[in-house]
């Protein structure tokens, strides 16, 4: 049967997504005098504007909150929320960012499978390749300082035009990005203009001093765990700091910030899994997430430590299962195929990473259709140190650069971002699996085996016999 989520989702596709609602929403969505028409119809509707600036508004503005309202209304009836719920959500910087951004994709591109945004609501910045580890996986073959990375000034002036063009939360990442000496000043920039600012670490140089500074200017903390113990910790990050690193995340706990572990996976800790999830809720944080393995980078070297399909599946089931009955910490996974697993289990909508909740309860097809699966170029791009624009942190093609180009025009133009954003053109299981538009597969590992974005996720069950094929390519080469 047809959950109420799935309902409420053809409502505002019907609502939305036609030709003369569209047209409105174009209108909506355009500046003037008064500013950003959008924003302020927002503003109107939640009350963030006096009745003096209201008067003052001119008549498309007006006429763009009635319109606001009505959409925003009927939306929230739909999904079983209150008016007063949604208009205290929408007071939010980082939700009004969200809904705005959303709104201007679907004036752009109309209701997309899954769906198109005006901005990335995610850009992982990789804000230094500076960094004070040798891991074995890195994908940024961080080490010594790029001589060319973003000054500053450069870095807020970045700053400025992702804010202007909606994007909604900001990770920086790296190398370690505490090694900049300019970070807090950065990250606090970033965070005063409205957006979602987090931080991926290795966790090592959080001391109860920086993780106090990190609670005024991130949202969210998230720190690499690659092992139960320092045994194999240690030998995956080339350097002994285990200790240093379960340091750091008590100090983010202890600082009452956000705090996530990231993990990894392959064949040097899948058998850890359990004990992993163990240490990490004694620990006390807020959410596990497991990572997929991208042979890219220095990863390239480990390419035999990926761990196979029928591995990975047993993994997304396993975290389905503490996800759905552990109400104490997250539980989630970069692999595109948790939502597939998830939704086939009737367990939800995994929405996780930097921005969403666990998940939403029921199938929910309508919702999951709309999240996607995999985001890279769609819903999340990455950013260089110099300022290279990328699909995704783990897929090295260059699509612009933010001091030729600005960054919205490189994400609405380049052909790559295009092609990502298209399922038709998948190939393998990928292009006619049922799940293409919740799942859409892993593009970056895609990209790492077989230098094609379109090409079949060998990662998938789905896709087991591309995997068997690889492997055997491998053993005859070794031969």
């Amino acid at each position: 049967m047809t959950s109420e989520i799935d309902m409420a989702m053809k409502n505002v596709e019907k609502w939305v997504g036609n030709p003369i609602s569209r047209r409105m929403l174009k209108f909506v969505c355009k500046k003037d005098k008064c500013g950003n028409r959008l924003e302020n119809a927002i503003d109107s509707y939640t009350g963030l504007i006096d009745k003096e600036k209201k008067k003052k508004l001119c008549w498309k503005c007006k006429i763009a909150g009635m319109m606001v309202s009505f959409v925003v209304n009927r939306g929230a009836s739909s999904f079983g929320a209150s008016k007063e719920d949604v208009k205290n959500g929408l007071r939010e910087p980082v939700f009004k960012r969200g809904l705005m951004n959303v709104l201007e994709g679907i004036a752009a591109y109309g209701i997309t499978k899954p769906q198109i945004v005006n901005a990335p609501f995610l850009v992982v910045w990789d804000f230094t390749k500076l960094c004070n580890l040798k891991c074995k996986h890195c994908y940024e073959n961080a080490g010594e300082k790029m001589k060319d990375e973003l000054t500053t000034e450069e870095a807020k002036k970045l700053i400025d035009e992702m804010a202007d063009a909606g994007v909604v939360a900001i990770a920086f990442s790296g190398g370690e990005p505490l090694t900049r000496k300019d970070f807090f000043e950065i990250a606090k920039y970033a965070k005063d203009k409205g957006m979602y600012v987090s931080i991926a670490t290795n966790g090592t140089l959080v001391t109860k001093d920086i993780a106090k500074y990190l609670k005024y200017v991130v949202d969210y903390v998230e720190i690499s765990l690659d092992g139960k113990d320092a045994k194999t910790h240690d030998a995956f990050r080339g350097i002994p700091v285990f200790d240093k690193v379960i340091e750091g995340i008590k100090n983010s706990v202890a600082a009452g910030l956000y705090t996530c572990v990231a993990t990894t996976v392959t064949k040097y800790n899948y058998e850890q899994i359990e004990d992993i999830y163990k240490l990490v809720k004694s620990l006390g944080v807020k959410r596990l997430i497991f990572f997929n393995f991208i042979p890219t980078g220095k990863g390239v070297e480990i390419i035999d430590y990926d761990i196979s399909p029928e591995e990975r599946e047993k993994l997304l089931n396993f975290l389905v299962n503490k996800l759905t009955n552990d109400c104490t910490m997250e539980v989630l996974s970069t692999a595109p195929q948790f939502a597939r697993v998830a939704v086939e289990k009737e367990k939800g909508v995994p929405v996780g990473h930097f921005y969403g909740g666990a998940g939403i309860e029921g199938k929910a097809r309508g919702l999951a259709d709309f999240i996607g699966g995999c985001g890279a170029g769609r819903i999340y791009c990455s950013i260089e140190p110099n300022g290279d624009v990328q699909p995704c942190v783990f897929m090295p093609i260059k699509v612009g650069n933010v001091r030729k180009e600005r960054f919205l025009e490189i994400w609405h133009n380049s052909p790559i971002l295009k092609t990502l954003r298209d399922r038709s053109l998948l190939k393998g299981h990928c292009a006619n699996c049922e799940n293409k538009y919740i799942c859409g597969g892993c593009r970056s590992r895609a990209y790492a085996y077989f230098n094609d974005i379109t090409a079949p996720d060998p990662g998938c069950i789905n896709n087991n016999d591309y995997w068997e094929k690889l492997k055997k390519k491998e053993k005859a080469e070794i031969v």
